[in-house]
C-alpha cells in the first residue's frame, strides 16, 4: 500500500519504501526554520513602504541614528527590523536587487551567531551584508571571512557598495598588502578578508615588538565574524594549522640520499603503506637494507636521525602524488588544497615532509623551519565572541559543528522549489570502464546541446579525462589548479551554462561564480570591454609582467578574450560610443599610465552600480550597459533553449571523502528554480571504496564477473553508503582528536598571548616587574628552603647567596638578616624575601629614570616581548615532541590525552616561572651607558672595517669560484 502511495519521480524502477518513511515521519529541516522567523520577517516587510519614501541622505542618516541609539544601551536585537529594513531598500537603490524574504531568515540566523545552510544561488553574499551592517553599529568591527583574495577583494567591491551608501567604511585585506594599509582596513566598520589573513595578522600581532606594529584594533581586535563557505574553513581546513616560522640550519642533504633510497626500496617487501592512516612502516628486512646502504648501525641515532629523513622520502615516493596533493611551478612545490582543488601558494608542509618531495622532484631544497607561533583554525574563531557561518551543505556535519563550536545549524528554505533530478549511480567494477562510460555521457548530452560540469577530485584526473575528450572530438574546458587555467576560473565557471559547454573541474567548493543557464551577460560584457579599454590604459611594463605570469610564454601579448565566449557581435552603436568613450577616457587617465590592479579596481567601479560623480565613469557604464543589453538578449534567448533541454547536467566521476563536497558539486545545479540533473559514475576501484570500502566491496568485486556494464544493487548502494559514512567519521574522529589536543597548547597560548599583549599595550609595566619579583622570590624560598624542616635546619647561609646572585642589589644580604625579620616562620621569611626583591626593583628603577626617563619601561617591555617569544618558541618544539611521545604510552594502559594534559601543563609552569626569572634577572642586571661622541665615532670606524673586510672576503671567494668554473671548461 505504501508502495501505491509513493510516487518516486527518479529514472529508477526501484521505490525505496524505507525512504519514503523517513520522509513521512521527519520533517523538512526548513520548515522550522521558516515558521520561528516568518514573524520577523514580517515585522521588516510591515517597514518597506516607509523606508522606501526616504530619500538617498535620509536613508544614510538613518545609520547615525541607529549607532546613536546602539551606544545609548539599545540592543540590536531591537534594531534588527528597521536595520534589516534599511539594507534592504539601500540594496535595490544600490545593486538593484531586493534580499527575498529568506535572505531575510539567513541574515537573521546570521546576527544570532549560527550557520546558515543556505543553497548554492540563493545569494548568500547579499545575505551577510544584512548583519555586517546591523553589527557594526557598534563601532567594534566585523570581519566578512572568505576562502581566497579573489572572493574577498570581489565581495567588497561588489556588496560593499551597499555599505558605503549607508555611510560606513568598508575595509578590504590582500595577501600583498602592507601593515600600515591593513591597520586601516582593520580599523573600518567592515572588513573582507580571507581565513588565512586573517589567522597570519593575529600571530604577527603576537610576535609584535611595540604597539604601532599591531595591525589589528587595539581594544577589540575580535567581535562579530561571519564566515562564508564556513564547512571548508573550519571543517575540511581544520587539521592545518596556520604556522609562522623562522630558518633552521639542519642540513639538506640527506633529503637527496634518502629520496635515491626511498626510489630503491620496494614496497610491501622494504616497506608497507597505510593509505588510511597516511602512514609509512619500515619492515625488518627494510631496515636491514637501509642500514646497509647508509653504513650504520641504528638508523634512530639522534645523532643523525635518519629514520625520520627515510620515512619522509617515503612518503614523498607513495603518498604525495605530483599533480594530486601538489603541482610544480618553475622551481617549486605548491601544495593542492584536497578539498577545494586550489593551489596553495606559500603553504609549506611540515616535520621535513616537504622537503622530502622538493628532494623527490630533483627541486632545490629549502632549509627546513622552526615554528615561532602557530594556531589552528579550530582553536583562532573560536576566540571570537559572536561567531556565525554559511554555506549549501552544513547539515551532515551538524554534531561536529555542535560539539567543537557551539555552532547550531539552521537550513534555510529555498527561495524557489528545487527542480533538479538527482540520478542514481552507476558503478563499475573497473576504473577504465568508469571513464569510457563517463565521456559516452557527455557525449549524449552535448550531442543534445544541454551543458554538462563534470567534477573531478584531481589536476590529474580532470587532464586524464580532457584526453579522452580530446580523442572523442568533445570541444570542452578545463578548470583545474594549474595556473594558466586558474587565471581563467570566472570565464569558464561564468560561460558553463552556455548551450553545448563542456566544463571539466576539480572541486567546486568555493568557486564563487553562478552558473548562469544561457551564459553570464555581465561577464561578457566586462571581458569586452577589457579587452578594449586595457591595451589603451595599462602600462607596458605592467602589461608585460601580467603576460609573463598569465601565459608564461614570451611574445604572446593580448588582452583579447576567448572569441568563443561572445554569443554575438556588439551592434554598431555600442561600438562606436565604445570607441569614442574609450579615446575620451585615454585623454583624462593617460595613455599607458596605470598598473594593472589600478585598471581593475576602475573596470569593476564602472560595471557596478554605485553612485559616482566621475563623468569618464559614468561614460563608460554606460556603453558597459549597452554591450550588457546586447549580450542580454541572445543569452535570455539562449537560456529558454537550455531549460528546454534540462538545464546544468553534472557529471560527478567519484564520490568524495565527505558527502558535503559531492552535495556542493550537485548544487551547481538546479540554482533559484532552475531545472538540472545529476549523475555520479563510479568504480570499485576508486580509492575511496579501495581504502575504505572494507571486505563487503571487496568481496562484491569478486561476485561481479561482468566487467564493462553498470551495477545496480541494494547491497551495493549500501555498501558506498557506509563506506562514505566511514571516512567522514575516520576524519571527524582525527579533527575531534586534534581539537582535544590543540585545547591543552590553546588555553597556553591564550594566557601567553594575552601577557604578551599587555605588555606590548602597557604604559606602566611596573606592575608585571613587582609580580614577576615576588614569584620569583617565592621559587627561590622553595627551592633552597624545606617548609616541613625544622627552622634551626634551614640553609639561610645558601638561600642569602642565591638571592644575591639573583639580585645584585642585593649585596650585604646575610642569613642574621634572613633569621631576625623571619623568626622561624616560613611565611615570614617568604614575605621578607618579597619585600627585598620588590624594593630592590623600585630603588632600580627610580635610578633608571634619573639617568633617562622612559628608558626602564622600553627595558622592560623589550625583556618581556624577547623572553616570551624564545622560551614559547622552545616550549611549542617541545609540545610537539611530547605530543608524538605520548601516543606509545596507550601500551601500558595509560590514556595519552591524560598523560599529554599532565605533562604540558608542568611544561607550560616551567615555562611561565623561567620567563619571569629571565625577565626580573634582566631588569636587576640592566646597566646603560651613555655613549660619547668618541665612542660613537669609534663604533662607526668599526663597523666600516667590518664591512670593507667582508667585501674583501666576499671578492676573493667569488675569484675563487671563478677560476675553478675556468679550471672544469
Amino acid at each position: 500500500m505504501l508502495a501505491l502511495m509513493h510516487r518516486d519521480t527518479r529514472p529508477s524502477t526501484v521505490v525505496n519504501v524505507g525512504g519514503f518513511l523517513g520522509k513521512l515521519f521527519k520533517q523538512d529541516p526548513s520548515a522550522s526554520c521558516r515558521k520561528k522567523y516568518t514573524p520577523k520577517v514580517e515585522e521588516i516587510n510591515a517597514l518597506e513602504p516607509q523606508i522606501h519614501a526616504f530619500s538617498d541622505d535620509q536613508l544614510r542618516a538613518k545609520t547615525q541614528e541607529f549607532k546613536q541609539r546602539a551606544s545609548s544601551g539599545e540592543s540590536l536585537e531591537s534594531l534588527l527590523p528597521e536595520a534589516f529594513a534599511v539594507v534592504r531598500e539601500a540594496s535595490w537603490r544600490v545593486l538593484g536587487l531586493r534580499p527575498f524574504d529568506v535572505q531575510l531568515m539567513g541574515g537573521i540566523i546570521l546576527h544570532e551567531g549560527q550557520i546558515a545552510e543556505m543553497r548554492t544561488g540563493e545569494g548568500k553574499t547579499l545575505v551577510a551584508v544584512l548583519p555586517a551592517y546591523l553589527n557594526a553599529l557598534s563601532n567594534r568591527g566585523v570581519h566578512v571571512v572568505t576562502v581566497n583574495d579573489y572572493l574577498a577583494r570581489r565581495d567588497s567591491e561588489w556588496v560593499g557598495q551597499v555599505h558605503r551608501f549607508l555611510g560606513l567604511k568598508v575595509g578590504l585585506i590582500q595577501s600583498d598588502m602592507t601593515p600600515e594599509a591593513r591597520r586601516e582596513a582593520y580599523l573600518d566598520d567592515v572588513t573582507y578578508v580571507t581565513n588565512s589573513e586573517l589567522g597570519f595578522d593575529y600571530l604577527r600581532d603576537n610576535l609584535a615588538g611595540s604597539a604601532s606594529e599591531l595591525v589589528l584594533r587595539a581594544d577589540t581586535p575580535f567581535n562579530y565574524c561571519i564566515i562564508d563557505e564556513v564547512d571548508s574553513i573550519l571543517i575540511d581546513e581544520a587539521r592545518t594549522p596556520l604556522i609562522i616560522s623562522g630558518p633552521s640550519d639542519k642540513p639538506s642533504d640527506k633529503y637527496y640520499k634518502a629520496a635515491k633510497i626511498a626510489d630503491a626500496l620496494t614496497r610491501d617487501v622494504h616497506y608497507t603503506v597505510d593509505e588510511k592512516q597516511k602512514s609509512v612502516l619500515l619492515t625488518e628486512e627494510g631496515y636491514e637494507a637501509v642500514e646497509d646502504v647508509l653504513q650504520v648501525r641504528d638508523l634512530y641515532d639522534p645523532r643523525t636521525q635518519w629514520a625520520s629523513f627515510i620515512v619522509n622520502g617515503l612518503k614523498a615516493k607513495e603518498l604525495q602524488q605530483k599533480n594530486v596533493n601538489y603541482i610544480v611551478k618553475g622551481k617549486e612545490v605548491i601544495i593542492v588544497d584536497e578539498f577545494t582543488g586550489r593551489t596553495m601558494a606559500g603553504r609549506r608542509w611540515s616535520d621535513g615532509l616537504h622537503q622530502a618531495v622538493e628532494a623527490k622532484e630533483g627541486l632545490e631544497i629549502q632549509n627546513e623551519s622552526v615554528t615561532l607561533a602557530s594556531v589552528s583554525y579550530q582553536a583562532f574563531f573560536r576566540g571570537f565572541p559572536k561567531l556565525a557561518g554559511m554555506t549549501g551543505t552544513a547539515a551532515t556535519e551538524v554534531s561536529e559543528f555542535d560539539s567543537i563550536y557551539k555552532l547550531p545549524v539552521a537550513v534555510v528554505p529555498p527561495n524557489q522549489p528545487v527542480c533538479r533530478v538527482d540520478n542514481p549511480d552507476v558503478v563499475f567494477r573497473l576504473e577504465q570502464y568508469k571513464w569510457k562510460a563517463v565521456v559516452t555521457e557527455i557525449k549524449r548530452m552535448n550531442k543534445t546541446g544541454q551543458p554538462v560540469l563534470v567534477g573531478t577530485t584531481s589536476v590529474e584526473k580532470s587532464e586524464y579525462l580532457s584526453s579522452l575528450l580530446q580523442e572523442a572530438g568533445v570541444k570542452h574546458q578545463v578548470l583545474n589548479a594549474k595556473p594558466e587555467n586558474v587565471e581563467r576560473e570566472s570565464e569558464i565557471v561564468a560561460q558553463s551554462g552556455r548551450k553545448g559547454a563542456v566544463t571539466i573541474s576539480t572541486n567546486m567548493a568555493g568557486r564563487g561564480t553562478d552558473i548562469l543557464l544561457g551564459g553570464n551577460p555581465g561577464y561578457m560584457a566586462r571581458l569586452k570591454l577589457q579587452e578594449l579599454l586595457f591595451p589603451e590604459i595599462v602600462s607596458q611594463v605592467e602589461e608585460a609582467n601580467a603576460f609573463a605570469m598569465k601565459n608564461g610564454k614570451p611574445g604572446v601579448k593580448t588582452w583579447a578574450a576567448n572569441p568563443d565566449l561572445f554569443p554575438c557581435n556588439l551592434s554598431s552603436a555600442a561600438m562606436d560610443k565604445a570607441r569614442a568613450v574609450i579615446k575620451d577616457t585615454v585623454k583624462s587617465w593617460g595613455v599607458r599610465k596605470l598598473t594593472l590592479l589600478e585598471a581593475e579596481d576602475r573596470l569593476s567601479v564602472v560595471t557596478e552600480k554605485g553612485v559616482t560623480q566621475d563623468p569618464t565613469i559614468m561614460a563608460l557604464r554606460e556603453v558597459y550597459q549597452m554591450m550588457l543589453s546586447d549580450y542580454k538578449k541572445v543569452t535570455d534567448e539562449e537560456k529558454g533553449v537550455v531549460v528546454q533541454l534540462g538545464g546544468l547536467h553534472v557529471v560527478g566521476t567519484e564520490r568524495h571523502e565527505s558527502r558535503r563536497i559531492d552535495n556542493q558539486l550537485r548544487g551547481r545545479s538546479g540554482r533559484q528554480g532552475d531545472p538540472g540533473s545529476t549523475r555520479f559514475f563510479l568504480s570499485l576501484e576508486d580509492p575511496l571504496f579501495r581504502v575504505f570500502g572494507g571486505d563487503r566491496i571487496k568481496n562484491l568485486m569478486l561476485a561481479f564477473r561482468v566487467e564493462d556494464l553498470p551495477m545496480e544493487s541494494q547491497m551495493l548502494s549500501d555498501a558506498l553508503d557506509t563506506a562514505q559514512k566511514r571516512v567522514e567519521n575516520y576524519f571527524f574522529d582525527i579533527r575531534k582528536n586534534l581539537f582535544d589536543y590543540d585545547q591543552v597548547v590553546n588555553t597556553q597560548r591564550d594566557r601567553i598571548y594575552a601577557e604578551r599583549r599587555r605588555a606590548v599595550l602597557a604604559t606602566d609595566l611596573s606592575p608585571f616587574m613587582v609580580e614577576y619579583a615576588e614569584k620569583t622570590a617565592d621559587d627561590i624560598v622553595e627551592a633552597n628552603i624545606d617548609r616541613d624542616a625544622d627552622p634551626s635546619e634551614w640553609r639561610l647561609e645558601a638561600l642569602a647567596n642565591k638571592l644575591v646572585q639573583y639580585c645584585v642589589l642585593l649585596e650585604g644580604l646575610t642569613a642574621e638578616d634572613l633569621v631576625k625579620n623571619s623568626k622561624g616562620d616560613f611565611d615570614a621569611l617568604k614575605e621578607y624575601v618579597r619585600k627585598l626583591s620588590v624594593d630592590a626593583y623600585y630603588r632600580k628603577r627610580a635610578a633608571m629614570e634619573e639617568f633617562e626617563p622612559g628608558l626602564m619601561t622600553e627595558a622592560e617591555r623589550f625583556f618581556v616581548l624577547t623572553n616570551t617569544d624564545t622560551l614559547w618558541k622552545e616550549h611549542l618544539q617541545a609540545i610537539k615532541f611530547i605530543q608524538q611521545a605520548v601516543g606509545l604510552r596507550g601500551y601500558a594502559a595509560k590514556d595519552p590525552l591524560i598523560e599529554f594534559k599532565l605533562e604540558g601543563y608542568n611544561l607550560f609552569v616551567e615555562m611561565t616561572a623561567q620567563i619571569r626569572r629571565n625577565v626580573i634577572y634582566n631588569v636587576y642586571m640592566f646597566k646603560p651607558t651613555r655613549l660619547t661622541q668618541e665612542s660613537v665615532r669609534a663604533r662607526q670606524q668599526d663597523a666600516q672595517q667590518q664591512g670593507k673586510k667582508f667585501a674583501e672576503r666576499k671578492e676573493k671567494e667569488l675569484a675563487e669560484a671563478s677560476s675553478k668554473q675556468k679550471a672544469k671548461a
